[in-house]
């Protein structure tokens, strides 16, 4: 985890978004005729970190495509009532850029873009975003040491070193529920909310009980003439110590920079041992269980409604969800709890197994990601014209989550086997952009035509990897979106994230080729 502080200022989200917002003119026609030294895919918080990475260590020289008109990744697309992170502010930003004026403990999505647009005007980023550039491939030239990014726009950039920073959860689309596409009402998917619905007095169905799901729920049971929870499996819900921060914390942070480092790394250090609960069976893990039990013992009272909400998997074979007021929303008049299986969707509604069919004006879908375990969001050609998508059908790998055999100068951003389970995914970040930084480093300041790992370093680190994963609660038997259809693990880190940084930390030059 990198600890460098080279801020200037304290960050002001609010005063400076408009003009880190601003959109840049789209990049058309020719090529540009000089490589630039990086090409970054996605302007969110993958893509602006390494961007900063690179300007702190004086590389200036690099191109960030942006597919949507704005900045901001997942926290730009998913601005749905009631979101906010389940990790910690002060842990969920990067360290190299702190915020003290973070208004609560866990922040809203709104605060977190504001954060995000902080950071693109703060290091003067707005020059280096090409907007409204979605690629469409991702080539690599051997004989020049060349990426060539192609757009669906048919703009073409290219550069020395490419980073695939377009992040895990970037992709969405509604659910393959039969008769989807019978429904008349309105059908809202989380990620791509509809602001200017009115929810008052109409009828809703959510579809999806995860961490988007129990984040919507309490907000629509508020406005809403009635709402039914359509659940598959229940999870476990853990409760959220979210406090407001006084504005003396706020200006100790200012003042003392070293007051919030210290906070970070409690919050670190604190976040580190629930790896014991959530990631192997142990009896931290039993500990964590009772709390969840008594969580929900307390907040609901009638046993059947319990029942139904218990869940019957170890903790931590799916992802864990934090909340206060999904439980007490459950419970309001208004709300109703489905657990019958969903057999398709009407013309009116929504028809369970049993026959029933629930009659709504609008369907929220909160059913989270297209996540990309074993494949690519677009085609990534390598040397010899290999096809990494095409490779990674059975499930994705790469080296150290970062590399990837045959692909030389390339680096991934939320590669595989880098999810957290327990910790801040942008603690997470920061390894794996420091590593990409060592690599470009060499590459850009040795003149390098190809930086590529090793066919057999990935082959052994991998099995390495899956060997550690088969005694995790991931691998435990529960079904998940960190594992493909076959139950391959390509998503999660089986360790600390103590364990990844150190990991990260040494580039070894012996595991690449160069040339």
């Amino acid at each position: 985890m990198s600890t460098t502080q080279e801020t200037k200022k304290s960050a002001k989200p609010k005063a400076t978004r408009k003009k880190a917002a601003a959109k840049k003119p789209s990049a058309k026609g020719k090529p540009v005729e000089k490589p630039t030294s990086v090409l970054i895919v996605g302007a969110g918080f993958a893509g602006l970190g390494m961007a900063i990475r690179l300007k702190q260590a004086g590389i200036e020289d690099f191109i960030i495509l942006e597919r949507d008109n704005a900045v901001g990744g997942t926290w730009r697309d998913n601005q749905y009532p009631g979101a906010a992170c389940d990790i910690p502010s002060n842990l969920y930003s990067y360290s190299f850029a702190p915020n003290p004026n973070w208004s609560r403990s866990f922040s809203g999505s709104e605060e977190i873009l504001d954060y995000v647009h902080h950071l693109v005007a703060e290091f003067s980023l707005e020059k280096h975003i090409r907007f409204e550039q979605n690629v469409a491939e991702l080539r690599f030239n051997e004989a020049q040491g060349i990426w060539t990014a192609t757009t669906d726009k048919g703009a073409i950039f290219t550069g020395r070193a490419a980073v695939m920073a377009q992040g895990p959860l970037a992709n969405c689309s509604f659910p393959a529920i039969t008769g989807i596409e019978d429904f008349k009402g309105k059908k809202i998917h989380s990620a791509r909310w509809d602001h200017d619905y009115d929810f008052a007095g109409k009828n809703v169905a959510v579809v999806g009980t995860g961490a988007s799901g129990i984040q919507i729920i309490p907000e629509l049971v508020k406005v809403a003439k009635h709402v039914k929870v359509f659940q598959r499996t229940p999870g476990w819900v853990m409760p959220r110590p979210d406090f407001a921060t006084p504005e003396w914390n706020k200006l100790l942070f200012r003042k003392l920079p070293a007051s919030q480092q210290a906070m970070r790394e409690l919050l670190y250090w604190s976040h580190e041992s629930m790896a014991l609960a959530v990631i192997w069976n142990s009896p931290l893990t039993r500990i964590a269980e009772r709390i969840g039990k008594w969580h929900l013992r307390r907040q609901v009272k009638d046993r059947w409604l319990r029942r139904q909400l218990t869940p019957n998997f170890t903790i931590g074979c799916k992802r864990v969800l934090v909340s206060n007021d999904y439980y007490p929303a459950l419970q309001k008049d208004n709300a109703k709890l489905i657990t019958w299986p969903i057999a398709r969707i009407s013309e009116k509604g929504i028809r369970t197994v049993e026959g029933i069919e629930h009659q709504v004006d609008c369907i929220v879908f909160a059913t989270g990601f297209d996540v990309s375990n074993a494949g690519t969001p677009f085609p990534v050609i390598g040397r010899h014209g290999q096809v990494m998508g095409e490779e990674w059908q059975g499930g994705a790998q790469a080296y150290k989550s970062i590399n990837v055999s045959g692909y030389p100068n390339l680096f991934l951003t939320f590669g595989p086997n880098s999810g957290p389970g327990h910790n801040s995914a942008l603690v997470y970040m920061e390894s794996q952009l420091e590593y990409a930084l060592k690599g470009i480093r060499k590459i850009v300041g040795e003149g390098l035509k190809v930086l590529d790992v090793r066919s057999d370093v990935q082959q052994r680190y991998n099995k390495g990897i899956q060997k550690r994963l088969a005694k995790t609660n991931w691998n435990s038997g529960c079904k998940s979106w960190y594992l493909t259809e076959d139950g391959f693990n390509a998503t999660m880190y089986p360790g600390f994230a103590t364990q990844y940084a150190a990991q990260m930390a040494d580039f070894k030059e012996d595991d690449y080729e160069t040339a």
